[in-house]
């Protein structure tokens, strides 16, 4: 049976709820519900374990907030006995726009500090990661509250499609491995 580690970023707490930052949380959850699975709380994570396709994902959702993810991400990778290629760690990501996302096999934190502090722990950029536009249409010296802020009415309907998307694209990576899906939707536009 293969194992899988899927790693969504975002913060706790009800005001983080739904921001850009979270939308780590906010696909794994759909990701979660859609197997009629559940967190629960354990070390430095919500974690559900899902079971599907004779595959097992362990889906963590760090308590420690996105700039410290590491720790949570080194643990449960450590006790699931998970090769890190087998791992997907779903982001926000200012540099990509709205109407995108991203798979890639490795690459830079890109300026996040979530991906920056899980790079620390592994001591590599060499991890599978799911980038999730958010686009960068804020202010100049507004990032941090643009990242923290919900989603406008507009962008909804394509943020719901996206996370959609993303649940499958976790399944199909399972299954047809990370290239294969990376090359179809690393393609596609989400209007």
């Amino acid at each position: 049976m293969s194992k899988f580690l899927i790693a969504g970023l975002g913060n706790i707490g009800e005001e983080y709820a739904h921001t850009r930052h979270n939308i780590g949380f906010d696909v794994l959850d759909a990701f979660v519900i859609k197997h009629n699975g559940f967190f629960k709380t354990d070390r430095l994570a919500a974690i559900a374990e899902i079971k599907w396709k004779g595959k097992t994902f362990v889906c963590i959702k760090p308590t420690t907030y996105v700039n410290l993810s590491g720790k949570a991400f080194k643990y449960w990778l450590d006790k699931e006995k998970i090769p890190v290629e087998n791992t997907l760690t779903i982001v926000d990501d200012l540099a990509i726009p709205l109407s995108k996302i991203r798979v890639r096999p490795s690459g830079s934190a890109g300026g996040h500090n979530g991906l920056k502090d899980i790079q620390l722990m592994l001591g590599t950029d060499q991890y599978p990661k799911l980038r999730f536009g958010i686009g960068n249409d804020y202010p100049k010296g507004m990032q941090a509250d643009y990242v923290l802020s919900k989603w406008l009415p507009d962008e909804v309907p394509v943020v719901q499609k996206k996370i959609a998307k993303c649940v499958e694209v976790i399944e199909q990576i399972s299954l047809e491995g990370l290239e294969r899906v990376m090359n179809q939707v690393n393609k596609l536009e989400f209007v």
